[in-house]
């Protein structure tokens, strides 16, 4: 199995791209193809010391940059390192794709080269929220400000998959990002996914308020884009204001300095399980191959939870599993008259 790199993507690249396949590699045993600039990776790698051919180094001569449009940008630069990778999937010669690139360049890019697996609306971002030991599964986190009840039920849907096939709950508890926990609560939108939801073979849960997310044992968390979005901004906001204050608070006497010593370690656990890197990244749902979006400042530490994560993710089954439930549903659907059924491929973004 071979997962393909985006060796020029994010804001690091190619140093910790290039540091994170090669610790994937030695600790893992990921067979990483890094893609991008031939000579800008062999450089970089023989700036680590590493022999070039280490790793296959899949040419790509156009980049795309974090601040380009992501639609036009996959379009007119047809051999940027983004799109090369997603066609190794495509070809057959990848199993995954993983870049710490321009997030809305890496699904337009999937959903060009790509398309969507068939009955599917809208693909999803889905980012990994630290509140349990497995963490919480929240979706959409970006990928559609503007949602219909239908794509929430269908994020619902992929995220109980990928939470059963990639980490082995038997039965993923799904919950609805509400204002309230009651069924009346919420706008026209979260009111419909609610009654639909109740239908759908998945254990909802019903309406989570955000300040109980932590508390009511779920494993997946469904929202449209904006509200996702917005939600796990504020979340790293204050997970970075809390350490900040902490910081200064320790450092503002003598004995809480040597107490601070004494609960290092309790306090680096405590960092770890609140870095994103720790997940590795973000799975891009919805779309017909493994895509994992990891942070644009994503270290080498990162890229490599990454690479695992986008190869747990191959091997899990879960793609397949996604085809058969969401082909079953369109089927289902359109025999009652109720299903969309998007044309396979289609690329709008």
């Amino acid at each position: 199995m071979t997962i393909a790199l985006d060796a020029m993507g994010g804001d690091l690249a190619p140093q910790e791209p290039v540091a994170g396949a090669l610790l994937a590699r030695r600790e893992l045993g990921i067979e990483v193809a890094l893609v991008g600039p031939g000579d800008a990776i062999r450089s970089e790698l023989a700036r680590q010391g590493v022999p070039a051919d280490e790793f296959e180094i899949v040419e790509a001569t156009e980049v795309i940059a974090m601040e380009d449009s992501p639609a036009q940008a996959v379009r007119q630069k047809k051999d940027a390192s983004i799109n090369v990778a997603m066609g190794l999937i495509k070809d057959g010669r990848a199993s995954a794709v993983v870049s710490a690139g321009n997030t809305g360049a890496v699904m337009a890019s999937a959903l060009l080269k790509l398309g969507r697996v068939r009955g599917v609306e809208r693909p999803a971002i889905g980012a990994m929220a630290p509140y349990t030991e497995t963490g919480i599964l929240v979706l959409d986190v970006g990928a559609n400000a503007d949602c219909k009840a239908s794509w929430l039920v269908q994020f619902a849907q992929m995220g109980s998959l990928y939470m059963e096939k990639v980490f082995g709950i038997a039965k993923p508890r799904v919950g609805l990002l509400n204002i309230g926990e009651e069924d009346t609560k919420g706008n026209e939108l979260t009111q419909e996914v609610y009654g639909r939801l109740r239908e759908t073979p998945i254990e909802f849960i019903g309406n989570v308020e955000p300040d109980r997310v932590h508390l009511v044992g779920i494993d997946v968390l469904v929202t449209d884009g904006f509200t996702g979005n917005v939600a796990v901004k504020v979340t790293e906001g204050a997970a970075d204001f809390i350490f900040r204050e902490l910081r200064e608070a320790i450092m503002s006497r003598l004995h809480y300095k040597a107490a601070a010593a004494v609960l290092r370690p309790a306090l680096m656990q405590m960092r770890s399980k609140m870095d994103s890197g720790e997940y590795g990244g973000a799975p891009l749902l919805g779309v017909d191959g493994v895509v994992i979006v990891s942070h644009g400042r994503a270290d080498a530490a990162a890229i490599k939870n990454g690479l695992r994560l986008a190869q747990d993710a191959a091997e899990s089954g879960m793609l397949d599993a996604l085809r058969g439930t969401l082909e079953s549903t369109r089927i289902a659907g359109a025999n009652g008259a109720a299903a969309v059924s998007p044309t396979p491929g289609e690329t709008t973004v």
